[in-house]
């Protein structure tokens, strides 16, 4: 709470300082968008980081929300999903913050900082963006957590952002480069702040 009000405070300070001044404006930040771009970089409580990634399908159909938060070195993934295909879905975090429709392929290979394999079952594996699989409900709603088995929140959040990928059919743990899975089918992107 804290935070929010020294956000606030600060914002505010520079609304008061930016109408005081008498050369025009060289941007276009008003203080409101300058507060809610404080807010949506700002640790949660406790020091987290979190970044929220909107997954969709190439028609832009909203299937799903990723939120991916850094807490004590490690970073945890959580994903909700609505709207998807029943079964069994390969999912992972992808090298690049890109969602291209079509096929997604905008959003590079998975996320490898380590240079390693794909695969929990592979013994030179994981990549740092390998996760399980993910189980979608017969009426389409999904829900996970998971703990990446690398990589920084600093790596994941570089210049390029990263992405989150679901594909069409499931992961079999060891397949380099990509567990077998198929075809990409939804993406949300994990922007840069």
């Amino acid at each position: 709470m804290r935070a929010l009000a020294s956000a606030t405070a600060l914002a505010a300070s520079l609304a008061l300082l930016s109408a005081c001044s008498s050369e025009p404006a060289n941007d276009t930040v008003t203080a409101d968008n300058m507060l809610d771009n404080m807010l949506a970089e700002m640790p949660a409580e406790g020091g987290a980081t979190t970044v929220t990634a909107q997954i969709r399908t190439a028609d832009g159909t909203q299937v799903g929300t990723a939120n991916a938060v850094e807490a004590d070195g490690a970073i945890q993934v959580t994903v909700n999903g609505t709207g998807m295909p029943p079964g069994e879905r390969g999912f992972h975090i992808h090298q690049v913050g890109a969602c291209d429709g079509p096929d997604f392929q905008t959003a590079g290979g998975h996320w490898n900082p380590t240079n390693a394999q794909h695969g929990t079952d592979n013994p030179n594996g994981p990549h740092a963006g390998d996760m399980p699989n993910l189980t979608v409900a017969a009426d389409g709603t999904a829900s996970t957590s998971f703990t990446l088995p690398a990589g920084s929140f600093a790596g994941l959040m570089d210049g390029d952002g990263s992405a989150i990928v679901v594909h069409e059919g499931p992961d079999d743990m060891r397949t380099d480069p990509s567990g077998d899975s198929g075809a990409r089918i939804a993406c949300g992107i994990f922007a840069a702040g």
